[in-house]
């Protein structure tokens, strides 16, 4: 990133440097990645408003909020980034639907279990099915998503889980997944 740093501040490989810069300190130091993310999104603001990478920047921003901590911070901004991916590129867009699947994670996590099973069941799941395939990775973790959402759910009834499993089209104990064939151990 050093190397960009030279150019003038409207460059726009400048700009995208100082996004992968605070990339790779996130995992690490997501605290110090937070003000490079910041710097990113007003770079991107001022230079490149109709740009579709600051709303990827700003989505990273919201998990490196997240991370620290700052749930309530990270919430709202992954609201308005899942907003502007989808005004950006449609419902059925990967990206648009990954955003949504952390926008349905930070709900969780704040104990938002209503409204984010609803998210992922009523919204995000029947899209992702659709424009990705049952078979997606993205689409398979929405599932998870429901999963753990369902069970997790402090104030979900024995009665109200199966409603819901019923709902989402869960049955598990016709799974493939956890139906092993005759013959066969775990590890083949």
């Amino acid at each position: 990133w050093k190397t960009y740093l030279g150019r003038p501040e409207m460059d726009e490989t400048r700009c995208s440097a100082i996004g992968v810069l605070a990339g790779g300190i996130y995992e690490s130091r997501p605290e110090q990645a937070i003000p490079v993310f910041e710097a990113a999104v007003a770079l991107h603001r001022r230079y490149f408003s109709g740009n579709a990478s600051i709303t990827a920047i700003q989505g990273n921003l919201a998990l490196c909020l997240d991370k620290v901590g700052r749930r309530d911070e990270a919430l709202v901004l992954q609201r308005q980034t899942y907003a502007k991916m989808v005004a950006l590129f449609g419902v059925e867009h990967e990206n648009a639907i990954r955003n949504g699947s952390n926008l349905a994670i930070s709900m969780l996590k704040h104990g938002l279990w209503v409204e984010g099973t609803s998210f992922v069941r009523d919204q995000l799941l029947p899209v992702a099915r659709q424009s990705l395939g049952a078979d997606h990775s993205l689409t398979l973790s929405l599932s998870h998503h429901i999963a753990w959402a369902l069970t997790d759910n402090p104030e979900h009834t024995r009665d109200e889980l199966r409603l819901d499993q019923h709902r989402c089209g869960v049955d598990a104990t016709r799974s493939s997944q956890h139906r092993r064939r005759p013959g066969r151990s775990r590890d083949h």
